[in-house]
């Protein structure tokens, strides 16, 4: 069996050097990149399974990285957890808004580190696995293998974690999710997560929704004080 790649973001060497030793002693196999510039030229040639991202970095910053990364149909799929500084609660935030899967604060604690990156694995071998394929909801299709999500023909560039938030909705439309069932399924054993965390994603992916058009009107509706919902019709309270 092949070795999960994780490539570690970081123009501090002794942070790479740390996170090398855990990840590797983990099994997992690691690559060191000091700058955002490097690891997007690295990703044209690569295949990753991981990305953690530090936000201060040299040339372009972990968040226009995390942009870039976002953007390419290619990579967007590619988890990535962002490093912040401990109580940076506004990259923490923009970081979600971008696209990030998960933050973990400096100064790391290694083993969650490693915990948070094998859980983003294990869900994607969950997946691989599931025995539905393909979910359909009005013109709204969802390729569980491929990742691939399209309404008439329109491609969705997803997030890994939008990705398991539209399916999660998706499987059951019309039934209502708290947020903290939510947080229990998408992020699962990921703590030190809260609420917010579900409300900045389904901001992200009702705004991409809302690109496909009123003709394919599909809408992440809130229940409030309960959570939210996927529906074809009514008023969505914002």
């Amino acid at each position: 069996m092949s070795k999960k790649s994780v490539v570690i973001v970081d123009d501090e060497k002794n942070i790479c050097r740390l996170v090398e030793s855990a990840l590797t002693q983990n099994g997992f196999e690691v690559t060191s990149i000091s700058s955002g510039e490097d690891t997007l030229e690295m990703l044209k040639s690569r295949n990753v399974d991981v990305v953690i991202l530090d936000v201060l970095l040299p040339g372009i910053d972990g968040l226009e990285t995390l942009r870039q990364i976002r953007a390419n149909p290619s990579w967007q799929h590619i988890p990535v957890i962002m490093l912040t500084s401990k109580n940076s609660e506004l990259d923490n935030v923009i970081g979600l808004e971008l696209g990030a899967d998960d933050y973990i604060g400096k100064p790391i604690r290694f083993h969650e580190l490693v915990a948070r990156v094998k859980s983003v694995l294990r869900r994607s071998k969950k997946e691989h696995y599931t025995k539905q394929t393909m979910i359909e909801f009005n013109d709204l299709q969802i390729d569980i293998a491929t990742r691939l999500v399209n309404c008439k023909g329109i491609a969705l560039p997803l997030s890994y974690k939008e990705f398991e938030l539209l399916t999660l909705l998706a499987r059951k439309p019309g039934r209502v999710f708290t947020r903290d069932e939510i947080l229990n399924k998408v992020w699962q054993e990921e703590y030190s997560l809260e609420t917010r965390t579900v409300d900045v994603h389904i901001r992200r992916l009702r705004s991409k929704l809302e690109k496909l058009g009123e003709e394919n009107k599909i809408i992440i509706e809130t229940v409030r004080n309960v959570g939210y919902r996927l529906t074809n019709s009514g008023d969505s309270s914002r």
